[in-house]
């Protein structure tokens, strides 16, 4: 079993920063790889950014650039540093953790971004 709880959210203006952190509980060594995701209003959701066990990280298009994606294994967190942010980003932010027979998902963080 993994928990995964999500702080940071809030709202931002257009062109501000914001940081994600996902607390990480649970079956650690089982996760191979997490990452975040994101529902905006009256859209279904999708990924936003992934690291691996192995630190590789992949990001959507529309992120790259401006979002960087870590883990701090100390700490056990997942974080997102979100900057340059645009009203675009505003939606709930989730945090998912994946190995070969699981998937566990955050309640998620709500981020809203003023123009």
């Amino acid at each position: 079993q993994v928990q995964l709880v999500e702080s940071g959210g809030g709202l931002v203006q257009a062109g501000g920063s914001l940081r994600l952190s996902c607390i990480v509980s649970g079956s650690i060594r089982s996760i191979n790889a997490m990452g975040w995701y994101r529902q905006a209003p009256g859209k279904q959701r999708e990924l936003v950014a992934v690291i691996t066990s192995g630190g590789s990280t992949d990001y959507v298009d529309f992120v790259k650039g401006r979002f960087t994606i870590s883990r701090d294994n100390a700490k056990n967190t997942l974080n997102l540093q979100m900057n340059s942010l645009k009203p675009e980003d505003t939606a709930v932010y989730y945090c998912n953790a994946r190995g070969y027979d699981m998937n566990y998902w955050g309640k998620g963080t709500l981020v809203t971004v003023s123009s």
